[in-house]
């Protein structure tokens, strides 16, 4: 049976938003599993995901303080369907960070990771494949706010998708 998946990092809540968009919260509802790879910043958000998701996996991030850091690990790993999952926030900078991935996570097929803000979907000479899905909540120097999903089926991940997230958009006066 296949398993619905979203990637989220850099959440930043509240320092970057104050909530996390509803459209990001239906990704939510609709995953079977939900990673994030750190940079939440405070525990109220852990503890709405933890409540709302169908299963949560998460790692602290760089921007993460005491209380978050004694509730999540700084490396997790997990099996979903066959697929060997490992996830982190940093991986350093983008130059060599496939071979330092593979060096550092020989036993997983995907690893997770944050902190860059910025979208990454790559394969290492070994086969891993990198995910980073960006940030929902604080674009930076990206043209908008994203996450991914994909779908594990039978030891394959699937349909690996990087979703824009839609801004509010204000009706106009006039």
């Amino acid at each position: 049976m296949p398993t619905n998946l979203l990637f989220l990092a850099d959440t930043h809540v509240p320092a970057r938003a104050k909530e996390l968009p509803a459209q990001v919260w239906a990704a939510v509802d609709d995953a079977d599993v939900v990673f994030h790879a750190g940079d939440w910043i405070t525990e109220p958000l852990l503890d709405q995901l933890e409540e709302r998701a169908s299963r949560l996996i998460g790692v602290y991030g760089n921007n993460d303080g005491a209380g978050l850091r004694r509730r999540l690990p700084l490396v997790a790993r997990t099996e979903i369907d066959g697929i060997r999952f490992a996830m982190i926030h940093e991986t350093g900078q983008a130059s060599g960070r496939e071979k330092r991935a593979d060096l550092e996570f020989p036993d997983a097929d995907v690893l997770v990771f944050g902190h860059s803000h910025i979208p990454w979907d790559t394969t290492s000479p070994n086969g891993l494949r990198l995910l980073n899905p960006g940030s929902p909540t604080d674009r930076r120097r990206q043209p908008v706010c994203t996450y991914l999903t994909a779908v594990a089926d039978a030891g394959v991940l699937r349909n690996v998708e990087l979703i824009p997230v839609e801004r509010n958009i204000q009706p106009s006066r006039g």
